[in-house]
């Protein structure tokens, strides 16, 4: 077999080119929970367009706060109702695909107010969430995959120790995935320390409300150089180019379908970095279609 593919390549070389592009395919990645009308978890992974579901968010905690998942109109987690997502979890997971909590949110109560409310987060979040127990389980008793930080506020500190022991729970046959969702300008003024442990596995960069670093039309150059410091000053497993899923996603930064295809993912995919796209949200790649229309050029 070594001997028939050496021969190929030295007779076609287009093939190495091929098979190179070929090992550059990505995934995409959606946030789903903050609107009640974008569908039940378990239809959301059975369109087969998402490789990671990131649920959003666990909104409020820290500093003595009881921490409390906000999924919108999905459920409501005062009367213990979210604990119905378990069996959409595990129907999700059953198709490969990455359930991730994220914590924080652009419009959440929550901060680090020390190491030991670090500790204290990790220690919940493994238990409630991970691989732990607790008799009062959020989502009942599906383990999730992991844990975004999606930190948009309160403080810079901390959130380092908090990547740190979450990555203690991680054992061979049981993995704590650790991703974020840093802003574009670098480097990210919330969990930019954190990043730099290089224990994060997976980096969705929002190229969006950032006009300094996001593509504007015709012009990649921007979003072109933020890429290449992202690429090569972070530790991560795979960055991700995060996008809104539709104009009305965000206050700027959306990436018509023609622009993104024939011009900036061939300029970033040449990385081994390069992991894929992710979307926000889930309510509106449904109005628009985007991850059908962008997922086999991903």
């Amino acid at each position: 077999m070594a001997l028939r593919k050496s021969i190929a390549l030295a007779i076609v070389p287009w093939v190495m080119l091929i098979l190179v592009v070929g090992s550059e395919a990505g995934g995409i990645a959606i946030y789903w929970g903050q609107n009640g009308n974008e569908g039940t978890l378990s239809d959301t992974c059975a369109t087969g367009n998402y490789n990671f579901v990131i649920l959003a968010f666990l909104a409020s905690f820290g500093n003595g706060q009881k921490p409390m998942i906000n999924l919108a109109g999905h459920c409501d987690p005062y009367s213990n109702a979210c604990v119905g997502l378990s069996s959409d979890i595990k129907s999700c997971q059953a198709k490969g695909i990455k359930v991730i909590l994220s914590i924080g949110g652009g419009a959440g109560g929550y901060t680090l107010a020390s190491s030991q409310d670090a500790e204290d987060l990790a220690t919940y979040l493994w238990n409630n969430f991970l691989g732990g127990k607790s008799s009062a389980r959020p989502l009942g008793n599906a383990v999730l995959d992991g844990i975004d930080f999606d930190i948009e506020g309160g403080t810079s500190q901390h959130w380092d120790e908090l990547a740190r022991y979450l990555s203690k729970y991680s054992t061979q046959g049981n993995k704590v995935y650790l991703t974020a969702a840093p802003q574009c300008p670098f480097p990210d003024a919330w969990v930019g320390g954190a990043l730099k442990t290089g224990l994060f596995d997976y980096v969705w960069v929002q190229f969006y409300n950032n006009p300094p670093c996001q593509y504007t039309s015709g012009d990649i150059s921007n979003l072109k150089n933020a890429w290449k410091e992202w690429i090569s000053s972070i530790p991560a497993t795979k960055i991700f180019l995060g996008l809104p899923a539709a104009p009305d996603a965000a206050g700027s930064g959306f990436i018509p379908v023609a622009d993104l295809t024939s011009t900036v993912l061939p300029a970033i995919k040449g990385s081994t970095k390069y992991g894929g796209v992710m979307l926000w949200s889930k309510y509106y790649d449904d109005q628009t279609g985007y991850s059908s229309s962008i997922k086999s050029h991903v």
